[in-house]
């Protein structure tokens, strides 16, 4: 374990400099100076788990004890024993994950949480079944359970709204609904090797059109993005790697553009500047040339999406090689990085969501697991703060934006910042927990 060198016990702890580039003065701002000393912001987009998913059986408080601490697995809520129904979870391995995919549509995940009843995940007309109802234990997470022990764990993120992937993932960058569930797909490279069918644009303002606007650099990493613009440019899909058990020239196995958001919008589409292959995160991280903020996507069989042959090991192994690299480089200092999921697949959480969103009508899906590693986590936090994907694009605004947040004029001016999950002491000033 890489972080043991660092002195600390988790899987990895982004804490001071490494071997990387010499050519860049850790510290130093790459672009316009952050509010606070978070120069770098890095945030890995795993699928498709709930909260209860990976921490029901690291989180020690009873159920619906609601615990007001916030250090230690002792101030988050296990799972209870049951669903409501009576039914016991099974244990989320990886054979179980790469058997099962429940059903993650809006329409189902709006019968099963029941108006927060949180009810019938198995007794669901539309879609239940009883290995919706599933806990992960140390065998198969422990990897992330060390990640929540060293940095900071969020016990009250909710998917942003209900239903599938394409439609949580529009909140990371415009902080608003657009479209429901994985209705359509981008007019981009790789929208013919797809399960979707649709193509769309969109002209609502971003997170990325602010951070150009101010000279702030981004970026959007993802993995299998290369072999699809070689295999299109020959007239087909790319072949499935031969470590995807599904064997097929579409999600799981290859790029889908219906996983970047960003790729919505003309502006970045395709664009070289912001839309890169996840092997180039390395040589940026190598030669100096890391954005301000990054966002990093695994193909799908190492996303952790549940079915299709796809194991939980890949995506741990995915997670933990992106936070090894970013901790051997000269960017260590000065980089918070955040692991979160896009949504939570369909299966069952015993923490009801909150109220719909007053600013855009939109009913929020379940609680999904977000982890903040590096120097500027809250060590051993749980952070009880309700928060969601657009606290992230709030938190990019107050750290670039001239502490300026609510731009987009989206949930963006609504839910609470991410401060509750970092070290004010680090920072170098609070960010703000509201």
């Amino acid at each position: 374990m890489i972080a043991r060198a660092l002195g600390v016990t988790s899987l990895i702890l982004v804490a001071g400099g490494g071997c990387g580039s010499a050519t860049r003065k850790p510290g130093s701002c790459d672009g316009p100076c952050p509010a606070s000393k978070i120069n770098h912001v890095v945030i890995v987009v795993q699928e498709n788990h709930t909260f209860d998913n990976y921490f029901g059986r690291w989180c020690t408080a009873a159920a619906g004890a609601a615990p007001s601490c916030s250090s230690g697995r002792g101030c988050c809520e296990a799972a209870p024993a049951s669903e409501p129904g009576g039914v016991a979870p099974i244990a989320l391995t990886d054979e179980a994950n790469a058997l099962y995919d429940p059903n993650h549509a809006q329409a189902c995940e709006t019968d099963e949480i029941d108006g927060g009843k949180m009810d019938r995940f198995v007794t669901s007309a539309l879609c239940g079944d009883a290995r919706n109802v599933a806990l992960a234990d140390a065998a198969t997470v422990q990897a992330y359970w060390d990640l929540a022990t060293g940095g900071a764990l969020a016990d009250r993120w909710f998917q942003p709204v209900l239903g599938a992937s394409a439609a949580n993932d529009m909140y990371l960058a415009a902080a608003r609904f657009v479209f429901k569930d994985n209705d359509v797909i981008p007019d981009a490279v790789g929208k013919d090797c797809s399960f979707i069918t649709t193509p769309a644009s969109f002209d609502n303002p971003t997170v990325a059109d602010l951070l150009v606007a101010r000279g702030v650099s981004w970026a959007w990493y993802g993995e299998g993005y290369a072999a699809m613009q070689a295999a299109r440019a020959e007239g087909h899909c790319p072949d499935a790697p031969d470590a995807c058990g599904a064997g097929l020239s579409i999600y799981p196995c290859v790029y889908d553009p219906s996983d970047v958001p960003f790729q919505y919008y003309a502006q970045f589409r395709d664009n070289p500047i912001y839309m890169r292959d996840q092997t180039q995160l390395q040589k940026d991280l190598d030669a100096g040339k890391l954005p301000q903020v990054s966002f990093v996507k695994a193909l799908g069989y190492k996303s952790e999406h549940p079915g299709s042959r796809t194991n939980i090991r890949d995506g741990i192994a995915f997670v933990t090689a992106t936070l090894a690299a970013v901790a051997k480089s000269d960017y260590a200092a000065d980089t918070l990085v955040v692991v979160t999921y896009d949504e939570g697949g369909g299966y069952w959480d015993h923490v009801p969501p909150p109220p719909a969103s007053a600013v855009d009508g939109q009913a929020y899906g379940t609680r999904v697991p977000t982890i903040v590693v590096g120097p500027f986590a809250r060590k051993g936090a749980v952070s009880h703060v309700t928060m969601e994907h657009s606290s992230l694009v709030k938190f990019l605004e107050w750290n670039w934006l001239a502490m300026q947040t609510g731009q987009l004029g989206a949930r963006d001016a609504a839910v609470p910042n991410i401060g509750s999950l970092l070290d004010g002491a680090a920072t170098g000033v609070a960010v703000p927990e509201d």
